[in-house]
């Protein structure tokens, strides 16, 4: 494991590759014998240099909950990051696409809890039970670490490569749809690039939930209410660049658009 001086020398470049835009070499190209721990630590101490900054914390992203994105990244094995108020759009939204690195889209649903949700039992029934409404999302990927032979790790140290949310206008409570089968059609400049079914997540978006609010209870913590819970992505990434216009279709769920500029 990697010592407490390395995790916050490895998240103070992190905070600066953030601020400028830009990438670092692999984390584990460095420092091979770093650990799944030690990249939530690193996380960690970036989370608490951005609050004690006054950013303030909207929720959490869950990622690599699907097939699709496990067999895109080479990693097998869900992760975890937070969301801050400053990164949350609305549909519609012009992006300037100079303020992220490696700029991909995921298309998504999130989840607003209504009451707190904790482990170590947690189960798809009690995260349902807990979820006041779902909403479309579109999650903008922004990596500073660079991509090529990256693990879990470089990934889960670079707040597991989080840098917006496009939230979508069209809210549904989990018993008014059967959210297996909520639909996206990814489109970028008019044509069609990738599509799914949120079934993809888990066999159900919301089992990410149950399964963050598990992980959350090995650390002493819990989800809580108001939090926006990010659930994972049931297609590829697709890149965008400066000019882009996005929009995904999500059936009964309505539209999301966004611009890079």
């Amino acid at each position: 494991m990697l010592s407490a001086e390395t995790i916050t020398q490895i998240a103070a470049e992190l905070a600066e590759a953030d601020r400028a835009h830009a990438v670092i070499p692999r984390i584990t190209a460095r420092f091979p014998e770093a650990t799944v721990e030690d990249s939530y630590g690193i996380q960690g101490v970036w989370r608490d240099s951005q609050i004690a900054a006054g950013r303030r914390l909207v929720g959490r992203k869950i990622g690599l909950t699907s097939k699709a994105m496990q067999q895109a990244t080479g990693i097998t094995e869900p992760d975890y990051g937070v969301m801050f108020d400053d990164t949350v759009y609305e549909s519609g939204a012009e992006i300037p696409v100079d303020h992220f690195s490696n700029v991909r889209i995921e298309v998504e649903l999130a989840f607003v809890l209504k009451e707190p949700l904790e482990g170590p039992d947690c189960t798809l029934e009690d995260a349902l039970a807990a979820i006041d409404y779902a909403v479309p999302a579109l999650e903008v990927l922004n990596s500073h670490i660079e991509l090529e032979g990256r693990t879990i790790v470089d990934t889960i140290s670079d707040n597991a490569a989080y840098g917006a949310m496009v939230l979508g206008t069209v809210h549904k409570r989990p018993d008014e749809i059967d959210l297996r089968w909520v639909p996206g059609v990814l489109s970028r400049n008019g044509e069609i690039e990738e599509t799914g079914v949120a079934a993809g997540v888990l066999g159900h978006p919301a089992t990410g939930v149950a399964w963050l609010a598990n992980k959350f209870h090995q650390h002493g913590a819990r989800l809580e209410a108001g939090e926006i819970i990010l659930a994972g992505s049931f297609t590829r990434p697709m890149w965008v660049s400066r000019g882009d216009e996005v929009l995904c279709d999500y059936g009964p769920m309505g539209t999301i658009a966004c611009r890079f500029v």
